[in-house]
């Protein structure tokens, strides 16, 4: 995250070989320095309301590549593990399309590539930097992700809360070293690590409704010394807490903090407690937008050349995932969609190794017949969006100046 400056140099590079004007410079890093800076947005069309914005994430994960194919990564520990290389491809080549029909549109299209969705709240810099306020102000919002956890072809959403609010916790509880052998002498943390460890799993277990959905997951737990006979002088616990709303968020913090710092006190610890600096919010599709794409994709399964593509398109709804996506902080500002792209099915096809690994290992593969789909659908959603606005505005109009 913040560091895509060889992507983002790509992505302005093919932007400009199609004679496509754009501004650079997007997505600082707030909160550590002057990093960042790599986000790329473009407009297309007449520059005048209606606009509808496409999002892709640029950035990549600190993962060792092992996909057997010929062009994967060649900078060791990094990888586009979750598919945000093809996200940033297909955005391109919608770019290619709108350009190629921009007499067409109507309204504008403005094109978001995103750094620092991988835990740096990318979408959050450039929101606050103005992406979607500028002018003309955009007034929806799509982006897709690819989805190994359903098949090639498939178009997976649902109205409502589609992925979590998801936030990190750090726990780090001082005593006094010592020997092993004379403990009275020490203030260990390792047992008030263990109890704490244990204990914030009954924040869900014992705390909330079974029927709302919350994660609290300790990831790591790590005490200071690494010898057998040294109690250490600190012990760390981290890890992550998923909800489907941001409030329950907020909460789990409280508890959390409430939690470590009763356990300390009662192992006569010192302690703080850290989160995130940016919580992700839920991401949470409109529902008359998730309405009007089933509708939109009912009549695209009749227009697109998915019988080319080899992939039997569908729409399916489908219940929320607990993983999360930084769209949330464009969603909760404008309209906006959301939906999984299934590439599940690729292997055996074009010699593509097994594209239903899941994200973030380091095997993830792209089915890259999904590819031209994506490539597709982007400029067939941001024409009908356009389309459709345009209408409302009329009827609007039209039902103001009929008014008696």
């Amino acid at each position: 995250m913040f560091a895509e400056h060889k992507t983002s140099a790509y992505i302005k590079k093919t932007l400009a070989e199609m004679g496509i004007d754009y501004t650079e410079g997007w997505g600082r890093n707030v909160h550590d320095g002057p990093e960042g800076k790599t986000g790329v947005v473009a407009d297309l069309g007449t520059g005048q309301p209606p606009c509808v914005a496409l999002r892709a994430d640029i950035d990549a994960l600190p993962i060792h590549e092992e996909t057997p194919v010929d062009f994967r990564s060649t900078h060791d520990g990094r990888m586009h593990a979750c598919g945000h290389d093809g996200h940033t491809t297909m955005l391109l080549a919608a770019a290619k399309i709108l350009k190629r029909r921009e007499k067409d549109i109507q309204g504008t299209v403005r094109l978001i590539f995103q750094p620092a969705e991988e835990g740096g709240a990318g979408a959050k810099m450039m929101r606050e930097e103005g992406v979607l306020t500028q002018y003309p102000t955009v007034q929806e919002i799509v982006g897709f992700h690819i989805w190994p956890m359903q098949r090639s072809g498939t178009l997976a959403a649902r109205a409502g809360p589609l992925l979590a609010a998801t936030d990190i916790f750090d726990i780090t509880l001082y005593g006094r070293g010592g020997h092993a052998a004379m403990p009275h002498l020490a203030i260990d943390p390792v047992p008030a690590a263990a109890q704490l460890a244990t204990a914030l799993q009954t924040l869900v277990s014992r705390e909330e409704d079974p029927l709302n959905a919350k994660v609290v997951s300790v990831t790591v737990l790590q005490a200071t010394s690494n010898a057998y006979n040294v109690i250490p002088s600190t012990a760390v616990i981290q890890g992550t807490t998923r909800s489907l709303s941001s409030a329950s968020i907020i909460d789990l913090r409280e508890r959390i903090q409430t939690m470590a710092e009763s356990v300390a006190n009662a192992h006569r610890l010192n302690v703080t407690v850290g989160f995130s600096k940016d919580f992700y919010p839920a991401t949470v599709n409109d529902g008359q937008l998730w309405q009007w794409f089933k509708q939109v994709m009912s009549e695209a399964q009749r227009s697109l050349p998915v019988d080319a593509m080899d992939l039997p398109l569908a729409v399916s709804e489908v219940p929320p995932t607990m993983g999360g996506e930084d769209f949330a902080f464009f969603a909760e500002s404008v309209p906006g969609l959301f939906v999984l792209l299934g590439q599940g099915d690729g292997e055996g096809v074009a010699g593509q190794p097994c594209t239903s690994v899941t994200v973030h290992n380091p095997k993830f593969a792209i089915d890259e017949r999904v590819l031209d789909l994506g490539a597709a659908l982007h400029p067939y959603l941001a024409l009908s969006a356009i389309d459709r606005l345009r209408r409302n505005d009329t009827d609007a109009a039209h039902a103001i100046k009929t008014e008696p």
